[in-house]
């Protein structure tokens, strides 16, 4: 879970740095974050959630 949160808030913190940096505009913010909702209910969440549990574990080898 806590992987889960601190993903979570790099999103969000790159996201922030996008709109501030007028890169992404409110609009595609709003459809960027209900893609993810959605993304999230659909059946490509299990495989989601392993390819990016796979990146997290594969870092610290690098």
């Amino acid at each position: 879970m806590a992987v889960t949160i601190s993903l979570l808030f790099v999103f969000a913190v790159l996201l922030i740095i996008l709109l501030r940096s007028r890169a992404l505009g409110a609009g595609s913010a709003f459809v960027a974050a209900m893609f993810g909702f959605y993304l999230a209910a659909s059946g490509a969440a299990p495989t989601v959630n392993h390819l990016m549990r796979a990146l997290v574990d594969a870092l610290p080898n690098l």
